[in-house]
C-alpha cells in the first residue's frame, strides 16, 4: 500500500514470526499454533517492535509504556512493490463516500466469467491511499482513521478472498489487516494487534479461502493459505484441513 500527501506517517509493517515448541501444544481441537513476536517497521524515522501478548489486564486490555524503544538492524522497511502489481487508488473522496468503484474497475476483469483468480496471483494486488489529513499535526496513524477503516470494512465484505492476492511481499496483507482487526499503537512497541481478534480475522479467512481456492480448482489451496498464515503468524496443522475435506462447505 502507497501512502500519498502526508508519506512521513505512512504505515509500512513488515512482519517476521519466531515460534517455539514450549510456547503451545498442537491439538486436535486447537489447529494454531500461534508464533507470538511480530516484528514491526513504522515510517516515521525510527524502527520499533511490536509483540503480541495473550495476557490482557482484568478489563480486557493491554497497557503500553509511552517510552519509545529503538530496534535493532533486524527490523527492515517492506521491499518495494512487486513489478507489475495492480495497484488501486484510493482518495479521500472515494472513503467520504463509501464508493468501491475503484476495486470493481479493478476486479471485474478478474473475477468475472471465467472466473479465473491466476493472474491476481501473479501480479497481486497493492492500495495506492490518497488521503490528505484534515489537520496535519494528527499522530494517528492512516489505519486509526475511522472512515478509512470504514471503507476497508466494506471493501472486505464485497471481496473477503482479497488478502489471498495481496502483495505480501511488499506488506500489503499486515496493513490491510491493520484496517480490519483491532489494535493499538505504543510508542514503545509499535502496532501491537488484539491476538484474539487476530485469530478469530485468520481463520475467518482460512475457511473461506480453502473453500473459495477450491471452487476454483486452484491447486494446492492449502499450501498457498499456509503460506498467507504464516505472514500472520500462524502455523495450520494438517488435521484441519482434514477436518475440512471430511466436512466440505454445503
Amino acid at each position: 500500500m502507497k501512502i500519498r500527501k502526508n508519506p512521513p506517517t505512512a504505515l509500512a509493517a513488515s512482519v517476521s514470526c519466531l515460534y517455539t515448541p514450549t510456547q503451545c501444544q498442537l491439538q486436535l481441537c486447537n489447529p494454531l499454533r500461534l508464533y507470538l513476536v511480530f516484528n514491526i517497521n513504522k515510517c516515521q524515522g525510527r524502527q520499533r517492535v511490536a509483540r503480541i501478548s495473550s495476557s490482557l489486564n482484568p478489563q480486557g486490555a493491554m497497557d503500553f509504556s509511552m517510552e519509545e524503544e529503538e530496534v535493532g538492524p533486524d527490523v527492515t522497511a517492506a521491499p518495494p512493490p512487486t513489478p507489475g502489481r495492480i495497484d488501486i487508488l484510493v482518495t479521500k473522496d472515494v472513503i467520504t463516500q463509501l464508493d468501491l468503484t475503484p476495486a470493481h474497475e479493478v476486479f471485474r476483469k478478474y473475477v468475472e466469467p471465467p472466473d479465473d483468480p491466476q493472474e491476481l496471483f501473479k501480479r497481486t494486488v497493492g492500495f495506492v491511499l490518497d488521503y490528505e489529513r484534515d489537520d496535519p499535526l494528527d499522530p494517528r496513524e492512516l489505519s486509526e482513521y475511522p472512515d478509512i477503516r470504514l471503507w476497508f470494512v466494506r471493501l472486505d465484505a464485497a471481496y473477503p478472498w482479497l488478502p489471498i492476492v495481496l502483495d505480501w511481499r511488499a506488506g500489503e496483507l499486515s496493513r490491510y489487516v491493520a484496517m480490519l482487526v483491532p489494535h493499538q499503537m505504543s510508542r514503545q512497541l509499535g502496532l501491537v494487534f488484539n491476538p484474539e481478534a487476530l485469530e478469530l480475522f485468520a481463520m475467518n479467512k482460512l475457511f473461506l479461502l480453502y473453500t473459495w481456492l477450491n471452487a476454483r480448482k486452484v491447486p494446492k489451496p492449502a499450501v498457498r493459505i499456509n503460506d498467507m498464515m504464516r505472514i500472520l503468524g500462524f502455523g495450520i496443522s494438517e488435521q484441519l484441513y482434514s477436518l475440512l475435506e471430511e466436512s466440505p462447505h454445503p
